[in-house]
């Protein structure tokens, strides 16, 4: 079986692709894998990586915001557009797919448009509450939708479709330690412990919120345990804060670094969890069961973040806070009444892991087999 998945430019649309070609790998493992994305994008890099054979494809989006340099970005929108479909048809024609997928981003619009003209089985897998415009559009001409939450059919024509919510694949690593084992692996003991993080990058507004938060609780010398990736935006600012403080990076109740490359470890030690809302980092708060302050980004398409992290805030799940609405005070006192309350913690994080479907690839590869059968006829 060949198998073509399209994806591009954020990682949000790359690892969702990875994992289900891994998922239909643990299923068919002769199956023959081909990606299809950007020269340029997260994909170049990352797709190689996990092992899998790669075709580019040019393409770019259009800049609704009218600027000298948005008009030149959108020139070159059109003449990428005016290629793509010759590009996409020769990808496929050079694999010959069975079936095709689509995850996502820029690459996928048109060589799943294609590969579903062209009458090969495809689908898409939406990650997002807000779905993206990319998958909004393929919708219409894809045979199958795969949905994280069912919350986004409430903006898409779910009459041009036959739809399933799978839920998205998380790692396998995720919940697969006990927080005390995990506390223990970090040097911590079994108080209050709060993770912190904005992203590999970072996040400005997290990261000076968190400069605040850890202040007020080494100050007032709390029974609280801190975990906080500053990522690469705060590595000039964040030290340097803490260092003014008097604050160490590192002690018996503090790990303070760029980058959390234990991210399954930190979740399993954690009683609360404050960050953005991507889709990926919600669908592991929820394998993880865990109670969550969440400050969605306010400088993503469609504002997918804020819908992501709803799901969880109407759940009663999360604290869901707008960024305009953030200030120190404002966090202090969630944090503050949720260390008071353990009960509620307890409360949300079972809501959390009530939101988690634990048979996600089970659900993933029952879309596949209807693609497969459908290629039979």
């Amino acid at each position: 079986m060949r198998v073509l998945i399209s994806c591009g430019g954020t990682g949000g649309h790359i690892n969702p692709g990875l994992a289900i070609a891994d998922i239909i790998k643990s299923k068919y493992p002769d199956a023959e894998f081909l990606f299809a994305g950007t020269p340029k994008g997260m994909e170049a890099k990352l797709v190689p990586q996990a092992g899998y054979k790669m075709e580019t494809i040019k393409v770019a989006g259009f800049q609704r915001r009218i600027s000298i340099e948005n008009i030149g970005r959108n020139a070159k929108a059109v003449a990428y557009l005016a290629t793509s479909g010759r590009r996409a048809k020769e990808i496929i024609e050079g694999f010959k797919p069975d079936i095709a997928i689509g995850t996502g981003g820029y690459a996928a619009g048109p060589v799943i448009r294609k590969a579903a003209r062209m009458g090969i089985p495809t689908a898409i897998h939406e990650q997002n509450a807000y779905p993206g415009v990319t998958n909004k559009l393929l919708s219409k001409e894809v045979d199958y939708v795969m949905l994280t939450v069912k919350e986004a059919l409430n903006f898409m024509d779910k009459s041009k479709f036959e739809y399933s919510v799978t839920g998205l694949p998380v790692r396998s690593n995720i919940n697969t330690m006990s927080k005390s084992e995990a506390r223990k692996k970090l040097g911590f003991n079994d108080d209050f412990t709060i993770l912190s993080f904005g992203g590999s990058l970072g996040a400005g507004c997290i990261n000076e919120t968190m400069t605040e938060v850890i202040k007020w609780h080494v100050g007032n010398k709390l029974n609280i345990n801190h975990i906080h990736g500053y990522g690469g935006m705060g590595k000039d600012t964040f030290p340097q804060a803490m260092e003014a403080a008097g604050i160490p990076l590192k002690n018996e109740r503090l790990r303070i670094t760029e980058y959390i490359n234990d991210m399954d470890v930190c979740l399993a030690a954690a009683d609360l969890v404050i960050c953005r809302s991507g889709a990926s980092t919600l669908a592991e708060l929820e394998a993880a069961g865990k109670a969550s302050i969440l400050i969605p980004s306010p400088i993503v398409a469609g504002n997918h973040q804020y819908h992501n992290a709803m799901v969880l805030g109407k759940a009663g799940a999360a604290v869901v806070i707008e960024q305009k609405d953030v200030t120190n005070e404002r966090i202090i006192s969630e944090i503050e009444k949720l260390y008071k309350a353990p009960d509620k913690v307890e409360v949300m994080s079972k809501s959390a892991a009530d939101l988690h479907l634990s048979d996600t690839n089970e659900r993933i590869l029952s879309v596949i087999d209807k693609l497969i059968e459908k290629g039979k006829k």
